[in-house]
């Protein structure tokens, strides 16, 4: 005959949880783009980011937007794709990985300093305060 379990009220002062990832800021960054490792390691980073970057392309083009999609997988780079949204407009463009000569993390990241630890901090400060019914609201993006 199988235990019948009593759910536990949610108590989120006594939960366990794993610290979150320190995560580095990558606003302002401008990464090396040598060889092709380091052009596929910027790109998979930009994708990553959750702000806009701005990308030189080999003809000179200057584009800033946000990467949505990338597909990095191939063994050669000449196959390797990223899209990107450009500030300015709602066109998809698709670029060749053999095309960046520069990239920049020139947005502004709406996360970053967002994080499980921070929710549980505010809503710690919210109860010592003697306030009840607790919502954290998220903040508006830009």
């Amino acid at each position: 005959m199988p235990q019948e379990t009593k759910a536990m009220p949610f108590d989120p002062d006594t939960l366990e949880h794993a610290p979150g990832v320190a995560h580095v800021s990558l606003e302002g960054q401008r990464p090396e783009l040598a060889d092709e490792q380091s052009v596929r390691k910027a790109v998979e980073q930009a994708f990553d980011y959750r702000g806009d970057v701005t990308i030189t392309l080999r003809d000179g083009r200057v584009l800033e937007g946000y990467i949505f999609d990338r597909r990095g997988d191939a063994k050669l780079l000449a196959d390797c794709r990223l899209r990107l949204i450009p500030r300015d407009s709602s066109e998809k463009i698709t670029i060749s990985y053999t095309d960046l000569v520069g990239l920049a993390f020139s947005g502004r990241d709406p996360a970053a300093g967002k994080s499980f630890e921070t929710w549980v901090k505010k809503y710690k400060e919210k109860k010592a305060a003697g306030e009840t019914n607790i919502r954290l609201e998220p903040e508006k993006l830009d």
